[in-house]
C-alpha cells in the first residue's frame, strides 16, 4: 500500500520537476541568448535578463535537490561503510535522518521568510515580482526533499531490513 503512494507521488512530482526544470531553463537560455544578440549586435541590452537568469539559477539549484535525492545523487563519504561493511546500513539511516532534519529546518525557515517577504511587500528591482513567490521556493524545496527522503528511506527499508529478515 505505501509503495503504492510513493509510486503514484513520485510520478506527479517527477513530472513536475522535469517539466518546470526543462521550461525554465529553456527560458533562461531563450532570454540569455536574446540578451547577447541585443547587446553585441545592436549595442541594447535587456535590463531584466541577469535578474530573470539569476532567478532561474536558483530555482534550478533548489528543485534539482530533490531531484539529486530521487537519483541517489548526493554527495557521499563512503570511506567508513567500505572499511567496516556492517556500518553500512546504520550510516545510510543516520544520513536520511539528518537529510529529514535539514529538510524540516529549511521548510520552517523558508516559509517564515516567504511571509516576511509577503508582509513587506517586497519586489525585485527590475521585473518587479514579489519575492514572496520567489521565496515560496524554499518551503516547496524542503517539502520535496522531505518526500524524496522518505521514498529513499522507504526503499532501504526493503532493501537493508527486510532483505536481511
Amino acid at each position: 500500500m505505501l509503495g503504492r503512494i510513493f509510486n503514484a507521488m513520485d510520478k506527479a512530482l517527477t513530472i513536475f520537476e522535469n517539466w518546470t526544470l526543462f521550461l525554465t531553463v529553456m527560458a533562461g537560455l531563450i532570454s540569455m541568448t536574446a540578451n547577447v544578440i541585443l547587446r553585441y549586435g545592436f549595442n541594447h541590452s535587456l535590463a531584466w535578463s541577469e535578474e530573470f537568469i539569476r532567478e532561474v539559477i536558483m530555482y534550478t539549484t533548489f528543485i534539482g535537490c530533490s531531484v539529486a535525492i530521487r537519483n541517489r545523487n548526493m554527495i557521499v563519504i563512503d570511506a567508513l561503510p567500505q572499511l567496516v561493511p556492517i556500518l553500512k546500513a546504520p550510516l545510510v539511516f543516520i544520513t536520511h535522518a539528518s537529510t529529514l532534519v535539514f529538510c524540516a529546518v529549511i521548510t520552517y525557515l523558508g516559509w517564515k521568510m516567504m511571509v516576511l517577504q509577503y508582509v513587506t511587500k517586497q519586489t525585485t528591482v527590475t521585473m518587479e515580482i514579489p519575492t514572496a513567490v520567489l521565496y515560496v521556493m524554499l518551503p516547496m524545496m524542503g517539502v520535496f526533499m522531505a518526500f524524496r527522503t522518505l521514498q529513499s528511506l522507504y526503499q532501504d527499508v526493503k532493501t537493508y531490513i527486510l532483505k536481511t529478515a
